[in-house]
């Protein structure tokens, strides 16, 4: 049987993430983070990425 198989999954992203950071944060800052994330309901790493574009944006 040669049907067209519909493949099974998510389909890729157009801008995929393909480049681990690792960052070492005092127990303080991590912290800070994790308490910053829950309070606004969003992940560390979604809060690190605003955290960038503001850097960015600041030129």
């Amino acid at each position: 049987m040669a049907e067209n198989k519909r493949k099974v999954g998510h389909p890729f992203a157009e801008n995929p993430k393909r480049s681990p950071v690792t960052i070492r944060l005092t127990a303080d800052d991590y912290s800070r983070l994790k308490e910053y994330s829950e309070r606004h309901s969003k992940t560390m790493t979604q809060v690190i990425m605003e955290g960038i574009e503001l850097v960015y944006a600041k030129g």
